[in-house]
């Protein structure tokens, strides 16, 4: 089972990687939207900023969102999460608009966040074996869903006075504002879930 796991060119990609292999996935990582679509499934990390997200879809946004409602399996991490809305209020630009919301800035009075937090899971089965648990977080943006795709928010956190979408789900495309990949063994979980999930 093959994943693409997209390239911004904004960061170390090596502990995703490494988490993505050990759920049993063979990992391709790559900066070209042709090659990363022609996998089992797609990964977006969760380094660098929207700005430079946005400018990594290089005029591919239409074609993304087209293969995520075609039922291309997806897992966005942190940015690339955001990256599934609209727009964020960190930069201009357009997102892949799969999920209808808004990324907006932590009220917190630190920001960013950074460490660990609670995760309240639902039922998910990417959820599956993990139930609620600690997860680390490194973001000063956060998801809000639209009322209309509500059920979508499969898990929460709360950071100082925002309760926030710690996870999210459409159809086969998950996203969560947290690192899985640093989440020691229940991240890990949630990455193996989700390769079992592409495979099946």
């Amino acid at each position: 089972m093959r994943l693409g796991l997209f390239d911004y060119g904004a960061g170390n990609l090596h502990s995703l990687r490494k988490g993505l292999e050990a759920g049993g996935a063979r990992v391709t990582v790559t900066s070209d939207w042709q090659e990363a679509l022609g996998q089992d499934g797609l990964v977006l990390p969760g380094v660098g900023s929207f700005g430079s997200a946005v400018r990594g879809l290089g005029g591919e946004r239409e074609r993304v969102r087209d293969a995520l409602e075609e039922g291309l399996p997806c897992l966005g991490i942190c940015l690339g999460m955001q990256l599934l809305f609209p727009a964020s209020e960190e930069a201009p630009g357009n997102g892949i608009g799969f999920l209808p919301g808004e990324v907006r800035r932590l009220r917190a009075r630190i920001v960013p966040q950074m460490g660990w937090n609670d995760v309240e899971g639902g039922a998910d089965p990417i959820l599956r074996g993990v139930g609620d648990f600690p997860a680390y977080y490194a973001n000063s943006f956060i998801c809000e869903v639209d009322e209309v795709e509500a059920s979508a928010v499969i898990a929460t956190s709360r950071y100082d006075d925002d309760e926030f979408a710690a996870g999210v789900r459409k159809g086969r495309t998950l996203g969560f504002q947290f690192h899985p990949e640093k989440s020691s063994s229940a991240g890990l979980r949630i990455l193996a879930n989700f390769v079992e999930e592409v495979a099946g």
